[in-house]
């Protein structure tokens, strides 16, 4: 990884300019104190250790260490900030974070620490922290003293200079991370959705105007014709779905005289309005990544400086609000899809409602053997964890720090929280997968489903086989869940 050489001189100018601005002036962060602590200044043979005292005594989160993708998407974003040249950084500073990038050292980064209010200060101090040579970091797998590493790879701690440690810390790139990620794997879940939900229409034969042309594209949300389009191409091949016009709209004389039709005329909600469920849910989720990509192409620090002009400027472009709305609407939205997930699921294991499979979806024998039942109780489980976890974190602002941060954005929370939420849903969609490859077992229709349906049931056959017996299969089902996270559906979606 390299920066380009104009993006080199332009860091380097930022820094050159800034340090000679600076001289004669009061600026925060280089000869202040920071936050309520501004309005002391600080002597000139202290600047330097005044930034690393910033950095050792923010590096304070608590919790689980966020995963090495997830501090390397923080790493890469705080890189693309600085590179910007708004931030007056050293290039010490931006050398430091490619030779950790191309290396593959990840500094542990906490989960719990930031208000997002002056950018993500507690997460992105334990990144600085690595970056001088403290504290542990992940290298091939292993956690170890980041000293360690550095002395192994013949790499030498950075050395802070002038608002290295406050330029580092003052932005919004561990929430922004975290949410790009949430972005990528909210989308692969709506792939994997809309496939589901083609497949659950094809087994159960419903009729094919739910997710017509026409229909979706009389109502005007792109999103919601985006999701039929999809689903029309999953069942072009199927030899199960039924068309209304060959069915119901004939032979009208042969149903009536108060007795019900014997076929269900409109299928159950969570089948029949899937492009209007998900549409919605794709959305929110594309909406968060352009809100997304330009909060991280942006520079979210404080001060900034202004080449052109030559001026500093103070305010609060590391207010997280941007980034904390979305993460709470995607938290909300995918929320609701884990609830579409559960009621299909529902559907499918109530004999009662569907008329078609057995109960629990239970090939052995009943009464005897249980089926997918267990497993659904672990699905309703999660749901119900995702509904009380959408609770928005975005009203949540707590005022802090000597009340000089009054009013934040709690932006890294609400992306952690959206993080859970899509696994969680991952989850849940991964027992309502067993249950359609137990539906297209009891039924033996795998040689009428469309392409995309039979590929569909040999992923998931290839985690889980079909089965009669009872024994745990908790190992096999986070295998599949895992596999869906990580892997796109075969067949084109969007």
């Amino acid at each position: 990884m390299r920066l380009s050489a104009q993006q080199r001189a332009v860091v380097e100018e930022s820094f050159q300019f800034l340090t000679e601005f600076s001289k004669d002036k009061i600026i925060y962060g280089i000869n202040t104190g920071f936050g309520p602590m501004a309005q002391y200044r600080i002597e000139n043979e202290e600047l330097e250790q005044l930034q690393y005292n910033l950095v050792r005594s923010h590096a304070s989160g608590l919790g689980d260490g966020l995963p090495d993708q997830y501090v390397r998407a923080v790493m890469l974003n705080r890189l693309n900030t600085l590179a910007l040249g708004g931030s007056g950084i050293s290039m010490g500073v931006v050398d430091q974070l490619v030779l950790f990038l191309d290396n593959g050292i990840y500094p542990y980064i906490p989960e719990h620490g930031s208000v997002g209010a002056s950018g993500d200060l507690v997460q992105l101090a334990h990144l600085a922290l690595g970056l001088i040579g403290e504290g542990e970091a992940r290298y091939k797998g292993k956690t170890r003293p980041v000293k360690d590493i550095l002395k192994e790879l013949k790499i030498e701690p950075v050395k802070l200079q002038l608002r290295d440690g406050l330029g580092l810390m003052n932005g919004t790139s561990c929430m922004s991370g975290i949410g790009l990620l949430n972005v990528i794997y909210a989308t692969r879940l709506l792939r994997w959705a809309t496939l589901i939900g083609a497949v659950i229409n094809e087994i159960v034969r419903s009729y094919d105007d739910s997710y017509s042309e026409f229909l979706n594209r009389a109502k005007k949300h792109q999103g919601q014709q985006r999701v039929a389009a999809a689903m029309r191409r999953c069942l072009e091949t199927s030899k199960l779905v039924r068309k209304r016009e060959d069915r119901l709209f004939k032979d009208i004389e042969k149903v009536g005289n108060g007795k019900p039709i014997k076929e269900k005329v409109q299928e159950y909600y969570s089948f029949r309005c899937i492009p209007q469920i998900i549409g919605p849910i794709l959305e929110t989720v594309q909406n968060a990544q352009d809100i997304l990509l330009d909060e991280v192409n942006s520079t979210n620090d404080n001060p900034v400086v202004d080449l052109e002009n030559k001026h500093v400027y103070h305010g609060g472009n590391f207010h997280g609000d941007y980034v904390a709305l979305e993460m709470d609407k995607m938290k909300i939205a995918v929320t609701k899809l884990s609830m579409l997930c559960e009621r299909q699921l529902n559907y499918l294991m109530n004999e009662k409602l569907n008329d078609i499979f057995p109960p629990f979806m239970n090939l052995g024998k009943l009464g005897y053997n249980f089926g997918v039942q267990g497993m659904q109780f672990t699905a309703t489980s999660t749901t119900a964890e995702n509904q009380t976890l959408a609770f928005p974190m975005y009203v949540h602002s707590i005022p802090n720090n000597n009340d000089n941060q009054d009013i934040v954005s709690m932006g890294t929370n609400a992306a952690l929280l959206a993080k859970k939420v899509i696994d969680n849903s991952f989850q849940v969609m991964s027992i309502e997968a067993v249950a359609i490859a137990q539906g297209v077992d009891s039924l033996g229709c795998r040689s009428k489903m469309s392409v995309a349906g039979q590929k569909f049931y040999d992923t998931v056959r290839k985690h889980l086989a079909t089965f009669e017996d009872d024994k745990p299969r908790s190992k096999q089902l986070a295998e599949l869940s895992l596999f869906l996270h990580e892997n796109d559906p075969q067949i084109e979606i969007f």
